[in-house]
């Protein structure tokens, strides 16, 4: 029980402080007087106003509170490395054993687990600090391999003694690839730098100190290169992007050979970056056999894309036409036929043949040059008329070698409905067009469709994918794989149909543009692929494309022979669809039988937890020499755990070992509170008024004997 002194004023504080001047300035004057009795008064006067103050003395029953260890348990995946796991296991069994051992002492354990930043060490020693009272807390004890990727969240000072105890040993080394810059875009067939350095950490075995790594690098899998790279030296390694969208950049390298003590770890041997490769601007030639109403429709499909670059040209007379214009008039500049056919070529993405002849304004070997441009990874789309079925048809040229489909010299005048083939309703450039007719067998047939075209030739198909057709199941739109090139053949010039509402129209600009896209080759048109899109976390939602009936199962590899295999379901005609969750970050292959083998980087480049993997106290370290406590290495032994009094050192060296101590805070709360007052209301009556009596007798007495 304790007590203390309290004060309850019948009057506020200022008036008991004027009584009290009163009485002090009524003395004093007396006093200065030489009048007898000044001290009685002066007195009663000072009595007087303590009774207004209304003392008493509050009594207080306490309760002690026990003391609160806290004990930071670090799990996060460094900590897997081989041996710290057991190591832990061992020193919190032993620390919780002898803490629960101690009088009066209680235990909060903290977990400190894995977080997309890192390991939050100083996050979690914050918030165990701060959940409990200060004046309770005795010690904090963290086993740890002091890894912490938030810093400057560890605490400067600990109400307590903190001691830092380190998992792993002393002779720990490890080599690891470091990621310096990495570009997130580039050039499609255009260099970009990615720089990296080998860096090695702990107590490096003499001879692998200062020896080469063979790097191997490859992109997507494929052309592996190898470069000796010297540890700490940053090199800068040129990677050519071969293709739009994700281009996986693997880096990695073996761990090191030594007569003496292992790597801790090989995962941060390896590392993977995905370079996204755009290209810089799509080049286009569009030549137009003659002005017709279409004309303007590839016009504006392609001025409309600001990633397109156009250089378009229309004949408008035949050479062998004589109408008396004079040859400078004829066109704004010259046809600079042989810059764009032969020497030029090459640097076009796409060449567009619309409602083309052949009339002698460009010679065979221009032709043949073309279906070379082709075969060597270009691309021709060819949308015809009716000169698709005369003699000047392109079929009729050099180019027809490369065409899929021969016309037959016949023109169908007719309106007809272009629809869908099963091909169609897989292959990416068709599926899913809007308003597209429902295939035969669907249970709705009358759903709203597209508008009728009113003219087409007629081809007999001989390579390729028919994936529309039209009048009779005539074919309407083929495409073909010719060497590494693509064409696209289109056998009506009626498109433009679409595009001016007849009949209600249809996906005009929708189609030519997907049709100008694939033959462009971008990834998102793709025939056979494979698409992956990663969610939260490491949930992935996997779509396979392909123009078979069926596709999968999936078969995924990853790290520490993680292997899987995946079913595909499918979701639509063509697309085959799975949801996966990987178990780890890393670097995941994914193959579907010989066609498709991609590779797939989930996480970080190199995961942050092994970007440093050697035991270390340099983040925790200061702190615990703040507080007065130990940084001790588990490899040693596991310390002891002692009671020592505030202000002494908290660890040392025993007979048994190393010791940490905590220190007894000897807390305590109110149970229970009480208020007396010093003097009931009649006594400090009665004190007054015998103060005043004995002023008054000692005055009487001095008048008595004057």
């Amino acid at each position: 029980m304790t007590g203390s002194l309290r004060f309850d004023p019948m009057l506020p504080w200022w008036m008991i402080g004027a009584l009290t001047a009163v009485a002090l300035l009524v003395a004093g004057f007396a006093l200065w007087r030489k009048l007898k009795g000044w001290a009685w008064r002066g007195l009663a006067g000072l009595a007087a106003a303590a009774a207004l103050a209304g003392p008493a003395l509050e009594l207080a029953t306490r309760a002690g509170l026990s003391d609160i260890v806290i004990l930071l348990d670090d799990r996060s995946a460094s900590q897997s490395l081989p041996g710290r796991s057991d190591q832990t296991d061992e020193a919190i069994a032993a620390l919780e054993r002898e803490i629960a051992a101690l009088p009066n002492t209680e235990l909060r354990r903290v977990t400190v687990g894995d977080a997309e930043e890192g390991t939050l060490l100083g996050d979690a020693l914050e918030r165990a600090i701060a959940a409990e009272p200060e004046n309770r807390v005795a010690g904090i004890v963290a086993v740890t391999d002091g890894q912490a990727h938030d810093p400057a969240l560890i605490p400067q000072d600990a109400p307590a003694p903190v001691h830092t105890l380190l998992t792993g040993r002393a002779e720990d080394w490890d080599r690891r690839l470091a990621i310096e810059e990495a570009p997130a875009f580039g050039l499609i067939d255009q260099t970009v730098i990615l720089r990296v350095r080998i860096e090695d950490q702990g107590a490096v075995p003499d001879d692998v100190a200062g020896r080469p790594a063979s790097l191997r690098i490859s992109v997507d899998g494929e052309d592996e290169q190898v470069l000796a790279v010297p540890p700490g030296v940053p090199l800068d390694v040129p990677i050519t992007l071969t293709h739009a969208g994700q281009n996986v950049v693997q880096i990695g390298f073996d761990a090191p050979e030594t007569d003496g003590e292992p790597e801790l770890t090989d995962r941060n041997n390896a590392a993977a970056v995905t370079i996204t490769g755009v290209r810089d601007r799509l080049r286009v030639l569009l030549v137009s056999g003659e002005p017709h109403a279409g004309e303007r429709t590839w016009r504006n499909l392609l001025k409309s894309d600001a990633a397109v670059d156009l250089i378009h040209f229309t004949i408008l007379r035949p050479p062998d036409k004589s109408d008396g214009v004079p040859v400078t008039e004829l066109s704004l500049i010259a046809f600079p036929t042989r810059e764009l056919f032969m020497e030029r070529i090459d640097d076009f993405d796409l060449i567009i043949f619309d409602r083309y002849r052949v009339r002698g304004i460009l010679p065979p070997t221009y032709f043949d040059n073309i279906a070379r441009y082709v075969e060597d990874g270009g691309a021709v789309l060819v949308a015809a008329g009716p000169e698709m079925a005369s003699v000047e048809s392109l079929n009729l040229s050099p180019l027809g070698r490369i065409l899929p489909a021969q016309p037959t010299g016949r023109v169908v005048d007719a309106p007809f409905l272009p629809e869908l083939t099963d091909q169609g309703r897989r292959h990416p450039v068709t599926a899913d067009l809007p308003g597209a007719p429902p295939p035969p067998d669907a249970e709705v047939q009358d759903a709203p469709t597209w508008g009728r075209w009113l003219r087409m030739a007629e081809v007999d198909p001989r390579e390729g994918e028919v994936v529309m057709t039209g009048a009779d199941g005539l074919p309407l739109l083929v495409l073909d794989r010719v060497g590494e090139g693509r064409v696209a053949q289109l056998t009506s010039d009626q498109v433009w149909l679409w595009g001016r509402g007849f009949e209600g129209g249809g996906p005009q600009l929708e189609l030519l543009r997907r049709i100008a896209h694939w033959s462009m080759k971008e990834p998102e048109l793709e025939e056979e692929a494979l698409e992956a899109d990663v969610g939260a976390g490491l949930t992935v939602r996997l779509t396979r494309r392909t123009m078979q009936d069926s596709a999968g199962p999936l078969e995924i590899t990853g790290p520490d022979d993680y292997s899987l295999t995946l079913p595909m379901e499918e979701a639509a005609p063509g697309r085959f669809t799975a949801d996966w969750t990987a178990p780890e970050p890393g670097l995941y292959r994914l193959r579907d039988g010989e066609t498709i083998n991609r590779v797939l980087a989930l996480g970080p480049a190199a995961p942050r937890e092994f970007e440093t993997t050697v035991a270390s106290d340099a983040t925790l370290g200061p702190l615990s020499e703040a507080t007065g406590g130990a940084v001790l290495r588990l490899s040693e032994g596991i310390p002891s755990v002692r009671s020592v009094r505030e202000g002494r050192q908290a660890f040392g060296r025993g007979v048994g070992g190393d010791w940490i101590g905590i220190t007894p805070r000897e807390a305590s709360t109110v149970t229970g509170l009480s208020r007396r007052p010093i003097l009931p209301g009649w006594a400090w009556l009665a004190l007054i008024a015998g103060l005043i009596l004995a002023g008054w007798l000692s005055e009487g007495r001095r008048i008595a004997r004057g």
